[in-house]
């Protein structure tokens, strides 16, 4: 069941904050092996699609369903999860990157496809005109 946008931008703000409190109370589990560092860099992801999510929906909150995230809020956002993530560890850092760009691309397709308006094709228009 979908909740509004104020309740939403809760959601995520907390799922953020706990994200990461658990990769600040774990960074010496997280540093363990490349296993763990790569995760480390998964949960920085999931940071960012959580910060990215709250972003929008306190934007939609304060000024209206119709209104979009733009590039600054995407490089705020990514740039606050890899500050993050470069926290744990500099590969975390890099496989962040990776796995935000991943998400954000796969964020976009899905709101293109859920939000994006079918536009009919125009038929073809015959003329009687004979060459």
């Amino acid at each position: 069941m979908a909740v509004n946008s104020a309740t939403s931008f809760v959601l995520s703000s907390i799922l953020t904050l706990l994200i990461f409190s658990g990769m600040q109370m774990y960074k010496p589990i997280l540093i363990k092996s490349p296993i763990t560092i790569i995760f480390g860099g998964y949960l920085g992801s999931l940071m960012f699609m959580f910060i990215v999510t709250a972003v929008g929906n306190l934007e939609a909150t304060l000024f209206g369903k119709n209104f979009q995230l733009k590039l600054p809020e995407i490089i705020l956002s990514m740039a606050i999860s890899l500050i993050a993530a470069g926290m744990v560890h500099r590969i975390c850092f890099t496989t962040c990157l990776i796995f935000s760009l991943i998400t954000i691309y796969y964020m976009n397709k899905l709101s293109q496809k859920t939000y994006v308006a079918a536009v009919p094709a125009a038929a073809p228009v015959k003329s009687r005109r004979h060459k």
